[in-house]
C-alpha cells in the first residue's frame, strides 16, 4: 500500500494511543484514550474510533494500519496469544480489526513496534540487528534485522523476560513466581517490579521503584546495594542475549530505562558475563522514548501490501 500516511496504534492495558506519521518520520496527530479493561469489543472500537480520528486529520481514508500489541499472534491459530491483557488472549484480533475497518490491519508485539522505531529512526538507525527491551512494570523485548521485526514460527522472537535470569541460584528463581506460571523469570528481577521486590527481600521494606532509585541517587545504602544488585542482574540477562544474538546494539524503553546508573555500569559488568570475556555491544536509551511502541506500529504498517 503506497501512501503518504502511516497510522500506528499502541495498545496498552490502560491506555490505547493513535499517532499519524508521514513516510518522512513526521508527526502529525496523536491522541490517547483510555482501554476498556476486559472488555474486548470496546478494545476493537476505541482502535477504530483512533483511527477514525487519524484519517479524519489527514483528510484521507482506507489508510495501513499497525497495531502493537502485549503478547503475539499465534501462526497456528491466527489468534492473540501470551498477552497480559488477558482478554485479548485466544481472540482472532488481527482478522476482527481488518474486518472492523475494511483493510488488513497488521499486529505484532509491542516490544517489536519498539524495536522497529528505534532500528527505523531512533538510536538504532544505521545498525543491522537491534535487541530493544522493554523495562517496565513487566519485562519484554523484541529484535528487528535490517528494520524489519522478526516475529518467528511461533511469535515469541525476543521474548527475553520469559527466560530465567542466568547464573542465578535455585533458590533465589524460585522465590520469585511469575504469571507465566514459572519461577525466576527475567521480568521478575528486571522490571521496576522487580527492583522494588529484591528491595523488599533484601531489606522487609516495602517501598516503590521510584523511591529507591532516588534514595540510591542520594547514597542511601539499603537502596544502594538493592541498585547495584539490580544491575548485575541486568548485567546477567543482557550478556544471555548478547551470547546467543550478539546484536549491533542494544535500545532500552520503558520507566527503567532512564535509570542513569545503567548506561555507566554495564559496559563494565557485561565483560564479567560474556562468552569471552569482552563486549563491545553499546547499551543506549531509546531516542523516541515512549513514543517508540506506537511510531513502531505505524512504521509495521508501511509493509502492507
Amino acid at each position: 500500500m503506497t501512501t503518504e500516511w502511516l497510522i500506528g496504534i499502541d495498545l496498552g492495558g490502560s491506555k490505547t494511543e493513535v499517532i499519524l506519521l508521514d513516510n518522512h518520520c513526521n508527526e502529525h496527530f496523536r491522541l490517547r484514550r483510555p482501554t476498556p479493561a476486559n472488555d474486548y469489543p470496546g478494545t476493537l472500537e476505541v482502535i477504530a474510533d483512533l483511527v477514525r480520528d487519524a484519517e479524519s486529520h489527514a483528510g484521507a481514508g482506507n489508510l495501513p494500519v499497525g497495531v502493537g500489541i502485549p503478547g503475539s499472534v499465534s501462526r497456528v491459530t491466527g489468534r492473540v496469544k501470551n498477552g497480559n491483557s488477558t482478554w485479548l488472549n485466544g481472540q482472532p484480533m488481527e482478522d476482527d480489526l481488518s474486518r472492523l475497518l475494511g483493510r488488513r490491519v497488521t499486529l505484532t508485539n509491542d516490544a517489536n513496534c519498539l524495536a522497529l522505531s528505534e532500528a527505523t529512526d531512533g538510536a538504532g538507525a544505521g545498525h543491522d540487528v537491534v535487541f530493544a527491551a522493554i523495562l517496565g512494570t513487566g519485562c519484554g523485548a523484541g529484535i528487528s534485522v535490517n528494520a524489519r521485526p522478526l516475529t518467528g514460527p511461533n511469535g515469541v522472537t525476543g521474548e527475553w523476560g520469559h527466560n530465567p535470569l542466568p547464573w542465578t541460584p535455585d533458590e533465589e528463581l524460585n522465590a520469585r513466581p511469575c504469571f507465566c506460571g514459572r519461577n525466576g523469570c527475567n521480568e521478575t528481577f528486571l522490571s521496576g517490579t522487580g527492583l522494588a521486590l529484591t528491595h523488599r527481600l533484601f531489606w522487609g521494606e516495602t517501598v516503590t521503584t521510584h523511591q529507591i532509585v532516588e534514595a540510591a541517587g542520594e547514597g542511601e545504602e539499603k537502596a544502594r546495594a538493592t541498585l547495584d544488585t539490580w544491575l548485575d542482574q541486568l548485567a546477567r540477562g543482557l550478556a544471555g542475549v548478547v551470547n546467543v544474538v550478539d546484536p549491533d546494539i542494544i535500545v532500552l524503553g520503558g520507566g527503567m530505562s532512564n535509570v542513569a546508573a545503567i548506561y555507566e555500569a554495564l559496559p563494565v559488568l557485561l565483560p564479567r558475563y560474556v562468552f569471552g570475556g569482552e563486549c563491545n555491544t553499546p547499551v543506549v536509551r531509546a531516542a523516541h522514548g515512549d513514543s517508540s511502541g506506537v511510531r513502531g506500529a505505524a512504521w509495521l504498517g508501511a509493509s502492507v501490501p
